[in-house]
């Protein structure tokens, strides 16, 4: 009997460029550890970050700017998204780069503003009348009366939710069915459903079924106590840009949690202050009443040198307004002229500004500290390389850049296997690094070849 090797039709995780951040890589005391969360070297810069992290969750941070400084390729970007990941997830975290103000459809400072106002996000608290237990029957009927594509419709559904303390029958409108279709509701599930907007929350599975199979990929909860129909506070986390957004539209009075689940893709319109100045209103009408918490998260802007003189003026309101996330800049640019202007001014930010900003330096890596971050790469790709490989990786990354050379492992793995080798050896390496140029060896190709170019 033959037998045919069939692929795995599992979806393969994309490996991006930062894939490998984890975290910041700290101890319990802030101090970095050498190799920890994807991070290699950086001690100072991680410390720094930490120290920054703990500012948001204390809530000391907000309206307050950060500059990370360095040379290309020592992991600016790197350092920002580990600050996310050491915040909580429900802290929230914006990135962006500064040449994204420059479009023809919207306004420079509306560009700004409104990633300003994804940064910030609200905690609501509200109690809600939902209906919520385990699903023990679930029956839809059908009528010809109306006939769809199909040939029937659906009239309404029937389900019946059990608690601790007793059961009920629900007679639910088709709309409801096809959100509880949408949440792969089915018999001996765990749900909740709002009164108010219907919306259909699929809490996990009862953990009656917990011995049902001996491997599931499932979460079990717990029956529900108290009676099927009750009062359940809701918390729920959304930004001030999410509210903007949902108010913009037309569609009368609703509460605020109503509008919170029928958010949908934005559009690319502009938002008007005035729009803007009537949530924050109610929003702090709902902070003074303990219904609602801010929560400011982090706004990080890359290529800071890309914006103008009008943004950073911008930028110096917004950062003193009282509903502001912490800014964190990233730079790779030493003395150089701020964008519009002949004023030279270190890292193109003008230098009023600067005195607003605690400047973080990251240092260019080291011969060891490329090879560890290389194996890392190596790892988090799954290739194969052996240490001579890694070491000689190391030196074209010496001679280049880093990126240069994480850029080479793959086409490097591909060349090892069609060699029919698992393994990424040196001589792959002197393959691959004699195909492809870095930035250096081209200008020097250029300089020397410039007369055969257009100039």
């Amino acid at each position: 009997m033959k037998i045919i090797k069939v692929k795995s039709t599992a979806k393969k995780k994309r490996i991006a460029t930062h894939t490998h951040i984890k975290g910041l890589g700290l101890e319990e005391n802030g101090h970095a550890r050498p190799l920890a969360d994807g991070f290699v070297g950086q001690k100072s810069a991680r410390e720094a970050g930490g120290l920054v992290a703990e500012m948001v969750r204390q809530k000391k941070m907000a309206g307050r700017a950060v500059l990370f400084a360095g040379p290309s390729g020592t992991g600016k970007t790197a350092l920002a998204l580990g600050i996310s990941k050491e915040l909580d997830h429900k802290v929230p975290f914006c990135a962006m780069v500064a040449s994204e103000v420059y479009s023809s459809e919207v306004k420079k400072t509306e560009v700004l503003m409104e990633n300003f106002r994804r940064a910030i996000g609200i905690r609501l608290k509200e109690k809600k009348e939902v209906y919520e237990g385990e699903v023990t029957e679930l029956s839809p009927e059908e009528t010809d009366s109306v006939p769809d594509i199909y040939g029937k419709s659906t009239c309404h559904v029937i389900i019946e939710l059990k608690t601790v303390k007793g059961t009920k029958q629900l007679k639910l409108d088709p709309s409801i069915y096809d959100a509880l279709i949408k949440e792969k509701v089915a018999v001996g599930d765990v749900i909740c459903i709002e009164i108010n907007s219907g919306e259909v929350k699929r809490l996990g599975r009862s953990d009656a079924f917990a011995t049902e199979f001996d491997l599931e990929k499932e979460e079990y909860v717990r029956l529900p106590k108290g009676q099927v129909h009750k009062k359940k506070k809701i918390i729920e986390y959304v930004t001030l840009h999410d509210l903007d957004v949902e108010n913009a539209r037309p569609g009368g009075e609703r509460d605020i949690l109503s509008l919170i689940g029928q958010m949908m893709k934005p559009r690319k319109t502009e938002i008007t202050d005035k729009l803007r100045q009537e949530v924050n209103k109610v929003i702090n009408g709902y902070i003074n009443e303990g219904v609602a918490e801010l929560v400011p998260g982090v706004l990080f802007i890359d290529e800071v040198h890309m914006l103008d003189m009008e943004c950073f003026s911008y930028l110096n309101r917004a950062l003193e307004s009282s509903l502001s996330p912490i800014v964190i800049f990233a730079t790779n640019r030493g003395i150089c002229n701020v964008r519009g202007t002949e004023m030279a001014s270190p890292h193109g930010v003008p230098v009023d500004w600067l005195d607003r900003l605690v400047i973080i330096k990251t240092e260019t890596y080291g011969l060891a500290e490329m090879i560890q971050i290389l194996a890392i790469r190596a790892q988090v790709e799954g290739l194969k390389i052996d240490e001579e490989s890694l070491a000689y990786l190391g030196e074209i990354g010496q001679r280049s850049s880093l990126r240069h050379a994480v850029q080479l492992l793959s086409p490097a793995s591909i060349i090892a296997k069609m060699s029919g080798r698992d393994n990424i050896c040196k001589a792959d390496i002197e393959e691959v690094n004699s195909l492809y140029l870095d930035a250096k060896s081209s200008a020097k190709l250029l300089q020397k070849q410039k007369d055969r170019y257009i100039s």
